[in-house]
């Protein structure tokens, strides 16, 4: 991550209880903007210092405002930014969310692949959460490959927040999570608890060995994936950003998709406006000229 320069925060600012200045809120907010492209207008100041006072806590800071000093200033350049991060984002993400996305995967994306003899199918879920929609796809890929004789695939699954994603490395879930996910698939790819355990859902290891890991920074000028991939999953994290970052973000992610490959977003996302070789073919889905 880029180091910004430390911010000026004056040291007699007045705080009400434990909570931080308008001015040091417009500091934080600018500090996270520039490292992730999250916006944090004023009226969530109150949320963040919710997320916030936990980490100052274990740091040991008496106030909330003293441990913003610290990120803001010595603190700018450290692994501590890592933590800041992944407590000011947002990690809401199911199986099988938006389910139409992969009801068309299933019974159009994926038997075109198959008509052209593909061998492997590469997918990338960016923003991946805890992972639900890459075990989704997975679900879903190797389904359809058993059924069908292949193609087998590869799926990479990507997010700014450390903690979701050793989380999401577990395949281990509330048993509730599951409800979403067909019975079939269900019974074929998750293992139930028992006993103590009678609340946990288990991703089967087979299907959990198909998956990679890994942090990544929609901010960063490129991604560094290896691979251009045939599929990419960047849903509900759009809506974060402003329209200028949006446009960043999409265009570095065609980078990253094959020619005929297809870009999934969020249903209540829109790439409208944006000068990029992608043709839709769906709601919300687009294929590379």
């Amino acid at each position: 991550m880029a180091t910004p320069a430390p911010a000026q925060i004056p040291q007699n600012a007045a705080i009400v209880g434990d909570g931080i200045t308008p001015r040091t809120f417009k500091h934080l907010s600018a500090f996270i903007y520039d490292q992730c492209g999250i916006r944090m207008p004023a009226a969530k100041q109150t949320m963040v210092e919710g997320r916030l006072r936990r980490r100052a806590r274990t740091l040991h800071f008496e106030k909330l405002e003293e441990y913003c000093r610290f990120v803001l200033g010595e603190g700018a350049g450290s692994d501590e930014v890592v933590h800041l991060i992944n407590a000011v984002t947002t990690n809401k993400t199911d199986f099988f969310r938006e389910p139409r996305h992969f009801e068309r995967l299933a019974q159009n994306i994926l038997p075109g692949f198959a008509a052209k003899r593909r061998q492997l199918v590469r997918a990338w879920s960016a923003a991946c959460s805890t992972g639900a929609e890459p075990y989704t796809l997975a679900m879903v890929m190797d389904d359809f490959a058993q059924a069908n004789g292949g193609p087998d695939y590869a799926i990479l699954a990507t997010d700014l927040d450390t903690n979701v994603l050793a989380t999401a490395q577990k395949g281990i879930y509330p048993r509730e999570m599951m409800e979403p996910v067909p019975a079939l698939l269900r019974q074929r790819y998750v293992g139930m608890g028992q006993g103590a355990r009678a609340n946990e859902a288990r991703i089967h290891p087979g299907l959990r060995a198909k998956v990679g890991f890994a942090q990544l920074n929609l901010m960063e000028p490129a991604y560094a994936i290896g691979h251009q991939v045939d599929l990419i999953f960047c849903r509900n994290v759009l809506i974060y950003f402003d329209k200028p970052t949006q446009k960043k973000v999409v265009s570095r992610l065609v980078e990253c998709l094959a020619p005929g490959g297809y870009l999934f977003v969020g249903h209540s996302e829109s790439i409208a406006g944006f000068d990029l070789p992608l043709d839709s073919v769906g709601n919300t889905i687009f294929q590379r000229r």
